[in-house]
């Protein structure tokens, strides 16, 4: 059976393409924009101020800082830089509901939408699993042809609507499809084609247990960017399930087991540039 879960938007952790552990969804916003503008920032920059303290601002650009107001600690941030006259220019952003509290200020944005949810589901089904060979000439002990039956399981992560991230009968039959593009595949890392005709692929490699030279169906084969690891196997997966998914979702995580009690696990935020 399929099992779900959901968590708050407050519980989620939003990460810029720079690394940065963001604090909310308007400062992934405000990251995101930038980047799009070509503008580089500073992420928590830290400001002296006249009278020695530190306070540390959301964004530092090279047109200025930004604020986001979010409560009332952020409030008395912006009056004490105000007060600063910096050297450059300082604007803030915060929700209408602070609005009593910041109409005497300048250089205020008020932004208003909706509460935003975010839900997580897992998957699993029995129909989730597949079959495979392969080959990994840098281990010594999977350095010969072997196969391996392997489970998966897939989260999903995005903004929920009427309390529904996606149906799990939608999400089920696009991870299932997904599946069944691998299964009974022989996977390998595409560096060790030698040469290939129309029908077959020509894999040659030297290994700790001497040299392999194979002619395998390209029908039955899978080339990888990378050695056939089950991490690799995880981002594969990902990579096909990610643009038939709905627009909403954010993220998609991929388990896969390897046997009994290993594998991997590998989690990828959705850019829709």
């Amino acid at each position: 059976m399929p099992s779900g879960s959901a968590i708050l938007d407050s519980d989620f952790r939003y990460i810029d393409k720079k690394g940065n552990l963001m604090r909310s969804r308007t400062e992934l916003s405000i990251a995101e924009m930038l980047s799009f503008l070509d503008m580089e920032y500073q992420y928590d920059y830290t400001v002296t101020l006249r009278n020695g303290k530190k306070v540390h601002v959301d964004f530092k650009t090279e047109k200025g800082f930004i604020e986001i107001i979010d409560n009332e600690n952020d409030i008395t941030k912006y009056k004490e830089l105000k007060q600063e006259n910096l050297e450059m220019k300082l604007i803030a952003i915060g929700h209408p509901k602070l609005a009593a509290q910041l109409k005497e200020l300048d250089d205020i944005v008020l932004y208003k939408t909706k509460d935003v949810q975010t839900g997580s589901i897992f998957i699993e089904d029995p129909s989730f699993a597949f079959d495979y060979a392969h080959i990994l000439p840098l281990v010594e002990k999977c350095s010969i042809l072997h196969g391996h039956t392997s489970s998966v399981m897939v989260e999903l992560v995005g903004e929920m609507k009427n309390n529904l991230l996606v149906d799990f009968g939608e999400a089920k039959k696009i991870i299932k499809d997904v599946i069944l593009i691998l299964d009974h595949k022989f996977f390998i890392n595409k560096k060790y084609l030698a040469k290939e005709d129309d029908l077959h692929y020509n894999i040659a490699f030297d290994g700790p247990k001497g040299r392999f030279n194979l002619q395998v169906p390209k029908n039955t084969t899978y080339l990888l960017e990378g050695e056939a690891t089950v991490e690799n196997l995880s981002t594969e997966i990902i990579k096909l399930l990610v643009p038939k998914m709905p627009k909403n979702i954010e993220a998609v995580g991929v388990y896969i087991y390897e046997g009994y009690n290993k594998g991997a696990h590998i989690i990828s935020q959705i850019s829709r540039s």
